[in-house]
């Protein structure tokens, strides 16, 4: 088993601090006018997602070789435009498999920040194994949306802002998917 270190999301902190903005913490008092809950709004990044956390962080951390082959992904949308943004600010040809029954809005953004699209399958699964045969035949790096080390790490950064925008924290609720964004947010928590 791999060892997570929490060095390592500092490191990603620095590393997206000129790329992302920092989301804000809002108080809801919606939610419960008794208690102090805040929103973290995610989707003011610039791709409307976390994902961009994690995508810019693990292509940043690729070998210049690495970078010059291009990398590959399969998303249904948030990972697919994280890595297409990602890819065009750091100069890197990206290729992204979506299902056809992607939205035409998630497929176009996903072009429009520079990806190029393969459509195919009818579900994720399917463009996960022609994203993974992609890899192997065009010696591309497949970029994971959640199973690795350095999108985890991007994505704990969350936690960093959290603590640095809030001092008294007793809890913070994430959403649970692939399980990327929960591990590097408990990595953090739990150090800090």
């Amino acid at each position: 088993m791999t060892n997570l270190d929490i060095k390592e999301v500092y490191n990603a902190k620095k590393v997206l601090s000129s790329v992302l903005r920092k989301t804000p913490l809002i108080w809801s008092r919606r939610l419960n006018p008794d208690a102090n809950i805040y929103i973290k709004p995610e989707n003011m990044q610039y791709t409307g997602s976390f994902k961009l956390r994690g995508a810019y962080y693990k292509i940043s951390q690729l070998t210049d070789e690495e970078k010059s082959r291009g990398v590959i992904a399969c998303s249904a949308g948030n990972h697919a435009q994280g890595v297409a943004y990602a890819s065009n600010l750091l100069g890197v040809n990206s290729t992204i498999v979506m299902p056809q029954t992607t939205p035409y809005l998630k497929v176009q953004s996903t072009i429009d920040y520079g990806g190029n699209v393969v459509l195919h399958g009818e579900c994720y699964d399917d463009s996960y194994l022609k994203a993974k045969e992609l890899s192997e035949s065009l010696n591309k790096t497949f970029i994971h949306p959640f199973d690795d080390l350095n999108i985890i790490y991007g994505q704990g950064t969350i936690a960093l802002e959290i603590f640095d925008q809030l001092k008294n924290v007793d809890v913070i609720i994430c959403p649970i998917g692939g399980e990327g964004l929960i591990s590097g947010i408990s990595l953090a928590a739990k150090e800090i």
